[in-house]
């Protein structure tokens, strides 16, 4: 595996010098959402050539790929007006993820609702998986054009909430630019945690080849609700994953999550232990 982090985890430096930093904790690519990071900008129109070529050659400079461009925007969100604006964005960060040398743009896939809450009647139902392959469709077709991968996140409180909606997403809009960020943590919640190593072997067996990222964090459960924290501070079980992703996608990028500038290595190095005993 590749390992690398979310760039918003890590130290609040100017960027050149935050680059450096993640790259001397040994690094090899980021996660970038442009929101969330001090001194980017990030709005639709900004998105232009030269910024995008500006933000190449400094990820370049430093050693780091650029392993996913975050856009985790509602695409079922119910106004039309609103509705627009997000499509719009997800067309200009597939142009200048194109430009950036940024393969994949990553998102979530949403709530039938303005304030992209989990309400697990509506969320999971049939009519909110037809609202959102209906949405996701012209954004893939745009992928395809881009010549970049619009990759999916599924998150049991969203609505891709588990594998089998995941594959019926894929298989419906049958399209090589739709793919999957396989987060195991995020198929998880307290309804199915008995349940936990058979989701992800479900998650694996149905979408092995279309994983094209992983991401790595880690929880603990606390009053009831998951906390998400940096990987090896926590319960979950990694061997699975780690497995299939050395001998089924050699090389594929994988970011932390969760973690801090302090911990960082930490859940790095964790990582790369249980990696060892798979090579």
């Amino acid at each position: 595996m590749q390992i690398g982090l979310r760039l918003h985890d890590s130290a609040k430096l100017e960027l050149n010098e935050r680059l450096k930093t993640v790259k001397g904790q040994g690094f090899s690519c980021v996660h970038l959402a442009l929101s969330k990071i001090e001194g980017l900008v990030s709005s639709a129109d900004a998105l232009t050539p030269g910024y995008a070529m500006y933000l190449r050659h400094t990820f370049e400079q430093a050693g780091l790929d650029i392993a996913v461009l975050g856009n985790y925007l509602n695409l079922a969100h119910p106004d039309r007006d609103k509705l627009d604006e997000i499509v719009y964005k997800y067309k200009a960060h597939l142009r200048f993820a194109s430009l950036l040398g940024c393969s994949v743009v990553g998102t979530e896939t949403g709530a039938p609702n303005e304030a992209y809450a989990y309400d697990k009647e509506a969320n999971h139902s049939k009519e909110a998986l037809e609202l959102f392959i209906e949405r996701v469709k012209p954004v893939v077709e745009y992928a395809e054009k881009s010549g970049v991968i619009l990759a999916i996140e599924p998150v049991y409180k969203h609505i891709v909430w588990n594998p089998e909606r995941a594959r019926e997403v894929l298989d419906r809009v049958d399209s090589p630019n739709l793919q999957i960020i396989f987060d195991p943590v995020n198929l998880l919640h307290p309804d199915n945690l008995d349940r936990r190593d058979e989701v992800i072997k479900e998650a694996i067996e149905l979408l092995g080849p279309d994983i094209a990222i992983i991401h790595l964090k880690d929880y603990i459960l606390e009053d009831g609700e998951m906390k998400c924290l940096g990987c090896g501070f926590g319960e979950m079980n990694y061997e699975q994953i780690v497995e299939f992703a050395v001998k089924k996608k050699p090389y594929i990028q994988a970011t932390l999550e969760n973690t801090t500038p302090e911990n960082a290595v930490m859940a790095r190095e964790f990582i790369e232990s249980i990696e060892m005993k798979y090579r």
